[in-house]
């Protein structure tokens, strides 16, 4: 016999999920429909939530509580840089192995390592700055005109000057 319902357990569930697209009620059932959810309706939920994030691959969160679930969406850096370059959302169906060769502002760098922050283990405010740069250099764009790394360099010697916080 299965335990009793709890209305007041809180569980969470994270999965990844394309921005503003409905995703396959065939993948969300097994994950959230033992816990007495609709597959559907959280896939319409889950494209709600992430449609500032279109063609991007998010994690989004959800929150369930008392059969009720809460989706918010959980930002990786790649998915943060992709969006500093302002590039036009791409159709996933036609458009395949993209470069992202555009130029990111140290600025959008930090205001992405602010987001991270809460889930890195750096010890230090720049060892967050260098770990999206690190993802920078991954997805292939320049940070100010110049290679992630030798930005990276230069926060290690110091010519590049990283605020605390």
């Amino acid at each position: 016999m299965p335990p009793k319902f709890d209305p007041n357990e809180v569980k969470y569930v994270y999965l990844r999920a394309v921005g503003g697209e409905v995703g396959a009620t065939s993948s969300l059932a097994p994950k959230v429909g033992p816990l007495g959810l609709s597959p559907k309706k959280i896939g319409d939920d889950i494209a709600k939530a992430t449609g500032d994030w279109k063609g991007l691959k998010v994690t989004v969160e959800l929150k369930i509580q008392n059969r009720q679930a809460a989706v918010s969406v959980v930002p990786s850096a790649a998915a943060l840089i992709i969006r500093a370059l302002k590039e036009p959302p791409r159709d996933r169906k036609k458009v395949k192995n993209i470069k992202h060769s555009g130029n990111v502002s140290l600025d959008d760098i930090l205001g992405a390592a602010r987001i991270l922050r809460p889930r890195s283990m750096a010890r230090e405010f720049s060892g967050v700055v260098k770990e999206v740069l690190g993802t920078a250099q991954s997805v292939g764009c320049t940070v100010d005109g110049m290679a992630p790394h030798d930005v990276i360099d230069g926060i290690n010697d110091g010519s590049i000057e990283v605020p605390s916080e």
